[in-house]
């Protein structure tokens, strides 16, 4: 490491929610902390005879209000989502680029499923009127790398850009992506994950995933560390985040809301449930030791949760096996049993809800579970009031990337 890296410390200066339970971050920080579920009947056109009923939806957004027209026929759901959330996280910052530094600030974003709606409009054209009614977007709006490209565009960021593409962990490693860059010296990044998996074509895709929850109950279709988890209902939205370097936002007099303190990943292989402990256990090791901090530092937990017990049985039991005892004593919550997991959105959502929690001394519940079949400390009912210095955010993906990533509780200006 260069004495340089070891002078910028990256931090998150902004925040920006698009979620089911809230669009900006006091929306969604106010029903987080309540414990409010916002699970419902998916209602989307042309969904709703599919096996799959049970999600979370993004219902108080109008894309022609936060989107500008020329960006907006151009791009799927999945990038309106995220240059919402991107305009608000810069605007949280009070972050200004400056116009002759065009190269300062880059953006980095995960996406999983990428624009399969705008896609399937496309190609439904296609196939019933012909390919002179294709549209020339269809080459772009579908691929995942469509939000970093047009947050990139629309926001004149000319700075190191990319797309993270390691299943939903990717949500975490996009960030510490970003961190990386800051730390080299970017002078900021726009980084997050938003998804929009709720569209026909989309949700007969995730019809394949084993995990995915049938339940006809909104209260029953995602229930995390529960003796009656039975799957995970799946949500759209996400989140991004302003990251600078930490003496630099100073500087300029920005509220630092949390320090990257350290990050790590491993994979482990699709759906091998019983192998992520091994694999997770690792990453919260090495994410700890990149932060120079003790188990016992960390103030809560948040949960990968996927909702079923062989995957919640393998991380209760890594979080064992990377905390030692106080595994059973930490504070565990999982927010994305009330709105659904969105992908690589949803460790975005827990990051942003993490660094919430650190600020409001509190860590928020887990919706709709009331009883608890693993060795954790998990928070239901109600939020629970708590000093909280240093957070733990976990993920794991589908097919098999697992990661962990350290917060600390940023200090006052």
């Amino acid at each position: 490491m260069t004495s340089r890296q070891q002078e910028r410390r990256a931090v998150i200066t902004g925040l920006g929610v698009v979620a089911p339970n809230g669009v900006g971050a006091d929306a969604f920080w106010k029903a987080t902390r309540q414990g409010v579920s916002v699970l419902d009947r998916i209602s989307r056109e042309g969904c709703t005879g599919l096996p799959l009923r049970i999600a979370g939806q993004v219902r108080d957004f109008d894309p022609r209000a936060a989107v500008d027209n020329r960006y907006l026929v151009q791009t799927d759901r999945f990038t309106h989502y995220a240059m919402a959330a991107a305009d608000q996280a810069v605007a949280d910052a009070g972050f200004t680029p400056d116009p002759e530094q065009p190269y300062a600030v880059g953006v980095v974003t995960a996406a999983g499923s990428g624009g399969g709606e705008f896609g399937q409009g496309e190609l439904q054209q296609l196939w019933g009127k012909g390919p002179q009614f294709v549209g020339p977007y269809q080459s772009i709006a579908w691929f995942y790398a469509a939000s970093t490209g047009q947050i990139s565009i629309r926001g004149g960021y000319k700075g190191p850009c990319a797309v993270v593409a390691s299943d939903e962990a990717g949500g975490l490693d996009a960030i510490a992506h970003a961190a990386r860059a800051v730390e080299h010296g970017t002078a900021a990044v726009v980084v997050g994950a938003a998804e929009a998996p709720l569209a026909p074509y989309s949700m007969v895709c995730q019809l394949g995933y084993p995990e995915l929850s049938l339940a006809d109950r909104a209260d029953r279709a995602y229930l995390p560390f529960s003796p009656d988890a039975a799957g995970f209902a799946p949500a759209e939205g996400g989140a991004m985040l302003l990251l600078e370097d930490d003496a630099t936002a100073r500087r300029r007099g920005a509220a630092v809301r949390a320090h990257i303190a350290g990050h790590a990943a491993t994979f482990t292989g699709a759906s091998r449930w019983e192998e992520s402990r091994e694999g997770l256990a690792a990453a919260i090791r090495i994410a700890l030791e990149r932060a120079r901090i003790a188990a016992e530092e960390i103030d809560v937990v948040f949960a990968d949760a996927l909702g079923v017990p062989a995957a919640d049985r393998a991380e209760a039991l890594a979080l064992a096996d990377a905390l030692g005892p106080y595994a059973e004593r930490v504070p565990v919550t999982a927010p994305k049993s009330g709105t659904g997991r969105a992908y690589c959105g949803a460790p975005a959502l827990d990051t942003v809800a993490a660094v919430l929690a650190m600020e409001d001394g509190v860590v928020p519940p887990t919706p709709n579970v009331t009883e608890v079949a693993h060795d954790l400390a998990l928070v239901t009912g109600r939020a629970r009031p708590a000093e909280l210095r240093t957070a733990l955010v976990l993920s794991r993906g589908l097919m098999g990337s697992n990661a962990a990533l350290v917060l600390r509780r940023g200090e006052p200006s």
